[in-house]
């Protein structure tokens, strides 16, 4: 594919904090990306200058001629009194029928047209603006985190369409599960620097470990050789018979060197102090009725929730799971019935205003020092300020100099310093980048504590959810099975079900003579595609030996990492092969 988009020795700093430097990437025109990186790497930054909202340091950004590109910034540019269809028109310049048309693959149609957009919730907002986008009718997207504040449902819709877009697209998401949905390619900004991957998310942070596995080990080899010689030097250095070999020895040295290993970024290691175990309920309720003014969300909610599950709110935005999280936490008085919390019970809320509600003058070790539980030692505060990456240097330092990312795991530690018995969490995942997402969702799930939580991060419920619970049309269910069986409840509900596994599940033996002949000839096609990749990834593998073997003793730091990635690559392909040939074989032998 012909190259669309691409940066030239770009370079760009926020006074002295170099965000990247030399990036030279280029991208096809159906290249479909996730970009990934820690908070405040610089993402958000090379997606503004990629799209000419932001100005370089150095370098240059180029892009060919038929390049349409839409962007979907993180901010909002509505105006006040702007109806959805009025904004997709001004942001496209389309006529009516157009935009509606475009807007209706995001369930806004009819009425929805004519609703102000700064009375939808964060969710459809989210809908309107990705209509806004298709109405441009790009061909390359840029998207910084799009499933911020967007339901299930339309994660699944919003998938669904990545995955069938027939154009490119670079995606910022701290949603492991998202990205691995829809992205064939991974790009990494670390230390500085980029790093474009030609696999998903799971090969290339796999490939990632084994090339650190890898300078680790090289890097034993070389210091074992080096002290080798180093040893013949300082015992023979010295004896006429041997000096001229101990010069030698010295040259050999020299040219042994060590493959730099970048200072690793600090990892983020959650372990949250554990509760007194008891075998009771935590919360229940009897005919609730939940809401806010005049309005009433949900009625005759029962539930009963057991001390150390953990519990997922779901639903469509707007359904009510913030307003019961509020309701449960105290924040808003009930309509009607009851609901109650084990008289031993201790709670604590969070919701996804908290981090910016902390006062900017107060320091960080002041605001940890405050939340620290009576029961517990000063050697915890420490231990939980380090697992959320801030060091002992960082307690003095004002909260007003911190990232929103940095705010929220500050206000997170804060809360688990409590020791509550019960976490009540609403959206805890924004402003997390995905490290932080999987160590909270990990350190919750291994915790005996109770959590009840709101969370559009499909990585974080899948690792943190034992239970769920879904708010719909104004009550609640329990719903039987696991959140994978839920998500595929939803798919089927959409019309989004993946096809592959109504596929897989029928019989062979049902088929028809003429529709058996054309899987079999699908299968075959896919066989020699697969069989000319593997020949040249095969072939490419021979070439890097082969000049291994000729010139072992230098050492190419993007050869050793083209041939590592061969060696993720291929046992994928012949993976793939095998599937298909017995899939095939199984046909042959109706």
């Amino acid at each position: 594919m012909a190259t669309i988009l691409s940066t030239e020795a770009l370079s760009k700093a926020h006074g002295p904090l170099v965000l990247f430097e030399n990036a030279t990437l280029s991208f096809a025109e159906g290249d479909k990306i996730g970009l990934i990186g820690r908070n405040g790497a610089g993402k958000s930054t090379f997606l503004n200058i990629v799209a000419g909202l932001e100005e370089a340091d150095r370098g240059m950004v180029s892009r060919h001629p038929n390049l349409r590109m839409g962007f979907l910034k993180q901010l909002d540019d509505f105006e006040p009194e702007e109806t959805v269809l009025g904004f997709l028109q001004r942001q496209s310049g389309k006529p009516d029928w157009f935009c509606g048309k475009i807007a209706s693959q995001f369930e806004l149609k009819k009425e929805r047209l004519a609703v102000k957009i700064s009375s939808l919730s964060g969710g459809w907002q989210m809908r309107v603006k990705l209509a806004a986008l298709l109405c441009q009718e790009p061909n390359f997207l840029l998207l910084d985190e799009p499933t911020n504040f967007l339901d299930l449902n339309t994660q699944l819709l919003l998938e669904a369409f990545l995955r069938d877009y027939h154009g490119g697209f670079m995606i910022v998401s701290h949603d492991r599960e998202f990205l691995s949905n829809t992205c064939t390619h991974t790009l990494e900004l670390e230390h500085g620097s980029f790093t474009l991957f030609p696999g998903d998310i799971e090969t290339y942070l796999a490939y990632k470990e084994e090339q650190l596995a890898f300078k680790i080990k090289y890097n034993q080899k070389i210091t074992t050789e080096k002290n080798k010689l180093l040893s013949f030097v300082e015992r023979f250095g010295a004896k006429a018979s041997k000096a001229s070999q101990a010069q030698s020895k010295l040259k050999q040295m020299r040219k042994l060197k060590t493959i730099e290993i970048k200072h690793r970024l600090k990892t983020v290691r959650i372990v949250i102090p554990k509760v007194d175990p008891r075998k009771t309920f935590a919360v229940k309720a009897s005919h609730l009725s939940i809401g806010y003014g005049d309005k009433l969300i949900a009625s005759d909610i029962d539930f009963e929730i057991d001390r150390g599950q953990k519990v997922a709110l779901l639903g469509q935005n707007g359904a009510g799971k913030s307003t019961l999280l509020k309701t449960l936490a105290g924040v808003l008085e009930k309509k009607d019935g009851t609901y109650a919390w084990n008289n031993r019970t201790v709670f604590t809320y969070y919701d996804q205003h908290t981090a910016e509600k902390l006062h900017p003058q107060e320091t960080i070790g002041n605001f940890l020092t405050r939340h620290l539980a009576v029961d517990l030692e000063p050697e915890v505060l420490m231990r939980m300020a380090g697992n959320f990456l801030f060091t002992k240097e960082d307690l003095d330092k004002m909260i007003a100099l911190l990232s929103g990312g940095e705010r929220s795991r500050l206000a997170l530690a804060g809360i688990l310093l409590q020791k509550p018995d019960v976490l009540l969490l609403d959206e805890p995942t924004n402003h997390l980048d995905l490290e932080t997402v999987e160590a909270l969702g990990t350190a919750l799930k291994n915790w005996n504590g109770t959590v009840i939580f709101v969370s559009h991060s499909r990585t974080f419920v899948n690792l943190v959810a034992t239970r769920i619970l879904e708010v719909r049309e104004g009550k609640l269910r329990v719903f039987p099975g696991t959140y994978e069986e839920y998500v595929y409840q939803l798919q089927q509900e959409e019309g989004l079900a993946d096809e592959k596994v109504e596929i897989e599940e029928e019989s062979p033996t049902s088929m028809s003579k003429a529709q058996r002949h054309e899987k079999q000839k699908e299968l075959k096609r896919a066989i020699i595609k697969v069989e000319k990749e593997l020949d040249r990834l095969e072939e490419e593998r021979t070439g890097l030996m082969k000049l291994f073997t000729q010139d072992p003793m230098t050492f190419d730091l993007e050869r050793t990492r083209k041939l590592t990635m061969l060696e993720t690559m291929i046992p994928h392909a012949e993976s793939e092969w095998n599937r298909l040939t017995e899939e095939l074989t199984n046909l042959d032998q109706i």
